[in-house]
């Protein structure tokens, strides 16, 4: 079945994206990574030290002829610091990808969608692959792609939170208001909400706290890998029609 994800040009070997947040030590961030079998994995260019290549360093346990880095502007609340970051990573040699992250609030870690779009238009214009976490909002879920996003990426629920897909007719909609990719990031947390999102028809999913805040994080990325392989599935093959009356699975005909 010839069902890659392409975009800008890069091809993807997995739909389920991870993040590097809160494992207890690189050792098992490693072995999560590699349990998910993701090709794709989010480091947080504020928070981990990635352009330094001096010290230990994440960058160090992952082979980068196996997995994509892609860099994230998280905790940055404001336009210059999310452009300050992405720049930084691009200067470390890292990517011209980033995902895109304005927050505008503490409590709910809700993007600012104002920055977003803002942020958006200036790494667009620098060249930059940009893959921008918003809300739900199919409105601003075309501004982005208009304002040249190469995918969009809404949450299924506040970061963190593991509360799954809070809104799915919304992500549908985006879906169908936007022709570049649709990636689920943040509210995952657990196996079928993966599912149900690519069940939807998402592209891909974006996972951190799921996995790394699971009991046994190995076994849970284990657990997502299948789950959005699934989930997937299904949705390329097709739901059955919700019915409210029951249909004989046997063949009724000829029957005495």
């Amino acid at each position: 079945m010839d069902d890659k994800l392409i975009i800008k040009g890069i091809e993807f070997r997995s739909r389920l994206w991870v993040g590097t947040g809160k494992y207890r030590d690189f050792e098992e961030t490693k072995k999560a990574v590699e349990a998910s079998g993701s090709d794709v994995v989010t480091v947080a260019v504020r928070r981990v030290n990635i352009t330094d290549r001096k010290t230990e360093n994440l960058l160090d346990y992952l082979d980068p002829k196996k997995y994509k880095i892609l860099p994230n502007t998280a905790g940055c609340y404001t336009v210059d610091d999310a452009v300050r970051y992405a720049r930084l990573a691009r200067e470390a040699g890292i990517s011209d990808l980033i995902k895109l992250e304005v927050i505008g609030d503490e409590k709910t870690l809700f993007p600012d969608t104002w920055g977003l779009l803002k942020a958006t238009e200036i790494l667009v214009r620098e060249g930059f692959i940009v893959l921008p976490y918003t809300n739900d909002d199919p409105i601003m879920a075309k501004r982005l792609e208009d304002a040249g996003a190469a995918a969009v990426m809404p949450l299924g629920a506040p970061i963190g939170s593991g509360l799954g897909i809070r809104n799915p007719y919304n992500i549908k909609i985006i879906m169908e208001t936007v022709n570049t990719p649709v990636i689920v990031d943040a509210g995952v947390g657990t196996a079928s909400d993966a599912t149900v999102a690519m069940e939807l028809g998402c592209d891909a999913v974006l996972i951190n706290t799921g996995i790394a805040g699971a009991k046994d994080p190995i076994a849970m990325a284990e657990a997502m890998k299948h789950a959005v392989i699934a989930g997937r599935l299904a949705y390329r093959a097709g739901r059955i029609p919700r019915k409210l009356y029951a249909t004989a699975s046997s063949p009724i005909e000829g029957m005495l």
